[in-house]
């Protein structure tokens, strides 16, 4: 009896270790992760007020401003909001463009696919009318001009969206929207998100250094944790809804010091909950209410 007793404790020792070295490498990993991208330099940057928490305007100011707009992008920053998150296609001559939907048809005065049309089509539309009146006359943004409004004085999370996504790495849309950032010399200032993980390991080819979050999807996900997903896909910040964060998701992604975003939350009290929970950063259409919870915490 005494013998089979040793051997079960001799076992549960073995199991304990060999789960406390997993967790280990994959804190370690992690931490490599952050040294080897430029997500350490972004988390660390001058445009953070120093908090460790991050305002991100969802789309720019959209609650106030018509969405993924250089107004709404100028509001964010003239708020002092620490990080804009903006959606991109491509059109269809291979334009990285500024647009949440697969269609133009909610955001502009034309219907049909972004990808059907050109970027001289793009920009004759109307995109800020829909909004308000007082917005006659927003032209269609381009990746390109949006990050030169912003540049120095904003962060930005791009989100490619999944219907731009090809399998095609060399002159794809991931390719030629990293190649805008490049050129703009904004690598440290922004960060590549997507609910299609192929964005993630086409970045990966094209350049393993530049700061990336991954957006949960879960058929993609085969239930792993998020800290297991983030590894998998050599990520360093999870992006996830509020409505999936659960406390087993917190813990994990505490545990393993990972930077994790929430979407899109516009209720007073859930910011204050979220940050009471140890969020990153929330996406917000209202950031500059955000920013009066966060300065009065």
């Amino acid at each position: 009896m005494w013998t089979s007793l040793r051997l079960i404790a001799s076992s549960l020792m073995v199991l304990f270790f060999f789960s406390q070295c997993q967790q280990q490498e994959l804190k370690v990993n992690q931490k490599e992760v952050h040294e080897e991208t430029q997500v350490a330099s972004i988390l660390q940057s001058p445009l953070d007020n120093g908090d460790g928490f991050w305002v991100i305007a969802h789309r720019g100011v959209s609650g106030s401003y018509p969405e993924n707009t250089l107004s709404a992008f100028q509001a964010a920053i003239d708020i002092r909001a620490e990080m804009v998150e903006l959606d991109i296609s491509i059109s269809k001559d291979g334009i990285p463009v500024v647009v949440h939907d697969r269609t133009v048809d909610r955001t502009t005065d034309f219907e049909g696919d972004v990808q059907s049309f050109s970027l001289e089509e793009l920009k004759r539309m109307e995109v800020g009318a829909w909004f308000s009146e007082e917005f006659r006359g927003e032209e269609f943004p381009t990746l390109k001009n949006s990050l030169e409004l912003m540049k120095d004085k904003i962060a930005v999370n791009i989100e490619i969206k999944t219907e731009a996504v090809s399998d095609e790495i060399q002159g794809g849309v991931v390719d030629k929207a990293l190649q805008v950032v490049k050129d703009l010399d904004m690598i440290s200032s922004v960060i590549f998100s997507s609910f299609d993980y192929r964005v993630m390991e086409q970045l990966n080819v094209l350049d393993p250094k530049m700061a990336k979050a991954l957006l949960y999807e879960a058929s993609q996900s085969a239930e792993l944790l998020p800290s297991e997903l983030v590894q998998k896909y050599k990520v360093g910040i999870f992006n996830c809804s509020y409505k999936q964060l659960s406390e087993e998701w917190i813990n994990d992604l505490q545990k393993h010091e990972i930077p994790y975003f929430v979407y899109t939350v516009n209720d007073p009290e859930l910011m204050r909950e979220l940050i009471g929970k140890g969020v990153s950063g929330i996406f917000t259409d209202f950031p500059q209410e955000l920013i009066r919870i966060v300065e009065n915490m």
